[in-house]
């Protein structure tokens, strides 16, 4: 007669044993590396969360119209983004003809423009000379919408500037920039605020722009960065206060699966015009 085939009760209780231990010993030196591996990778998916916000945030600082960051708490803060800028006219051309300067002692419609700009502005898209004050971008006192953009003329085959602006409507802009400096704001982002709403947020709001200077923090706006727990928003706008210029000093903290990671990012504002 053949043998019965298979494991004894002892056998298998033994290889139960064996296994136990086995998966008991592999638990103790490999769920600490894997939970390690995965806490380092949450931190850093926080770390670059948080750091393409503060870059994304010190971009629009730095390229803001001078004395236009309004901060009405920690929570947020608002400005009005420029896309291009460049030289305007401030005389007569004495050589050639029909050049066309800013007349900032009265109401003026157009004038030449003698650098070239990075982005060419379109119709609708406004022109801010001489931004002293905080408010007057928002008021538009400071602002002109234009209308045209286009190459001056070239009497004798020799161009008068880079290119000539004509508004929708005659303005009368301050003195102006040190150097005659201007800006240009586009008409589909005039004014930008950084909100952290408190439920975990951080928000960019584009919106138009707004008269009277903001008493709270508004609601609303595209999703920045997620998972935020604090932020910290502080404008020193003094001349002198850090080499001649304002300071917008911001500081958020993202957490997720018990990791915290806390980053901040102090940008200089160009208020000098």
């Amino acid at each position: 007669m053949n043998g019965t085939r298979g494991f004894t009760l002892i056998e298998l209780v033994v290889v139960m044993m064996i296994t136990g231990i086995m998966a008991a010993s592999i638990a103790v030196f490999f769920v600490p590396a894997i939970n390690a591996y995965f806490d380092a990778r949450r931190r850093a998916e926080l770390t670059d969360t948080a750091d393409t916000a503060l870059r994304r945030m010190g971009r629009d600082v730095r390229r803001a119209v001078p004395n236009s960051i309004r901060i009405p708490n920690t929570q947020c803060f608002e400005l009005v983004p420029t896309k291009a800028g460049g030289l305007y006219r401030r005389a007569t051309d004495i050589v050639n003809a029909n050049s066309n300067p800013l007349d900032t002692t009265a109401a003026d419609i157009s004038f030449d423009v003698l650098s070239p700009l990075a982005a060419a502005p379109a119709a609708g898209d406004f022109v801010v000379i001489g931004n002293q004050n905080g408010n007057d971008v928002y008021t538009g006192t400071t602002r002109g919408t234009l209308n045209a953009w286009a190459s001056p003329p070239a009497p004798g085959g020799v161009n008068v500037g880079d290119s000539r602006v004509t508004l929708t409507a005659a303005t009368q802009f301050p003195a102006g920039y040190d150097g005659g400096r201007f800006q240009i704001v586009d008409a589909a982002e005039q004014s930008v605020f950084y909100i952290c709403d408190g439920a975990g947020n951080l928000r960019r709001l584009v919106r138009a722009f707004t008269a009277a200077a903001p008493a709270a923090c508004p609601a609303g706006g595209v999703v920045l960065a997620s998972n935020v727990s604090a932020c910290e928003f502080i404008y020193n706008p003094n001349q002198g206060a850090t080499q001649q210029s304002g300071f917008v000093w911001m500081r958020i903290e993202l957490t997720a699966g018990g990791e915290t990671m806390a980053l901040a990012n102090g940008v200089h504002v160009s208020n000098v015009p």
